[in-house]
């Protein structure tokens, strides 16, 4: 996911900010199951905060966005 590292270099350290599966250009299901990893262990370079946005793909409900915030950590 190229295009999701040089979404998160783009911001400050603390910023808060979205990232959605159509800004990743993934389907739905591949997008939940990353952001499912990212809720337990974080992402490269933010955390998920909030609660994840869901909507109804096939009748799952999946996670389609996320907010983030921008850490110290390398991407």
């Amino acid at each position: 996911m190229a295009a999701l590292e040089d979404i998160v270099r783009k911001q400050k350290t603390g910023a808060r900010f979205v990232i959605s599966a159509q800004m990743l250009r993934v389907d739905a299901a591949a997008f939940d199951r990353a952001a499912q990893q990212w809720l337990d262990d974080g992402g490269p370079g933010f955390n998920v905060t909030g609660v994840p946005h869901r909507s109804v793909v096939d009748d799952a409900f999946l996670i389609t966005r996320v907010t983030v915030i921008r850490t110290t950590a390398e991407v």
